[in-house]
């Protein structure tokens, strides 16, 4: 192939189309360098980004069935209070988390009494980035099924009740399948938005702890949008 007197091929030029194809896909299968932390942080990707649809999901129902009783006293205070995690930035939140969860200084360790390694551990530090991102978003799903709940007609469930079904049963068969029915786009949506939260990753740990071994730069909580970070810069 053509090179410069410097030995470049047009290839290493700035600004030189080239033609890549499948290469690089190629590339994530066949480069040991590459697909070692790949298929670990792609694992990782999908469980976090699943397991915190659910848990936000179920944090979120749980408080919005406990706060949906109109006799509650107190209840708009309770929801005011809700909303805070959720107002705020989320940027500002995690690295609010971080020192929080400090191994050494942090003051949940103070609060516990413990050295635990929130953040240097591999399973701590994702029990951690979960934990974190369900504070962050469980205000968010509490909303939209508090929503959900109250347009479920009354009706529906007194018939329940008349034909002999407990609270527990009407729930379970009745008010929970029309729930989601309003929310399921949500939760789908939830679960795009958290395959992609690089904010909650990267200033909470940034992907780490480092994986062991790894020919690439890659972390135990990485997920691909972190990872590719790493790789590019």
């Amino acid at each position: 192939s053509f090179t410069n007197a410097a030995g470049e091929s047009p290839a290493d030029l700035p600004g030189w189309p080239v033609v890549v194809g499948f290469d690089n896909f190629e590339r994530i299968l066949t480069s040991e360098a590459i697909r070692g932390p790949f298929l670990r942080v792609f694992v990782w990707n999908y469980a976090f980004a699943i397991l915190s649809v659910i848990l936000t999901f179920a944090f979120g129902l749980l408080l919005a069935l406990a706060l949906n009783h109109p006799s509650m006293r107190g209840q708009r205070l309770y929801r005011s209070l809700l909303i805070i995690p959720y107002a705020l930035p989320s940027f500002m939140t995690a690295l609010i988390w971080r020192g929080l969860l400090n191994q050494d200084f942090g003051v949940i360790n103070d609060l516990l009494g413990a050295n635990i390694a929130w953040l240097n551990d591999p399973w701590m530090a994702k029990v951690s980035v979960l934990l974190v991102n369900l504070w962050l978003g469980f205000p968010y799903m509490f909303l939209i099924t508090l929503g959900a709940l109250q347009a479920v007609p009354e009706e529906l469930k007194l018939a329940a009740y008349v034909d002999g079904a407990t609270p527990r049963q009407a729930f379970r068969r009745i008010v929970f399948p029309l729930l989601l029915v309003s929310v399921a786009p949500l939760l789908i949506a939830s679960f795009a938005f958290n395959f992609n939260n690089f904010n909650i990753i990267y200033l909470l740990n940034t992907g780490g702890p480092p994986i062991e071994g790894a020919q690439t730069p890659a972390g135990h909580t990485d997920i691909l949008i972190s990872y590719t970070f790493r790789r590019a810069f």
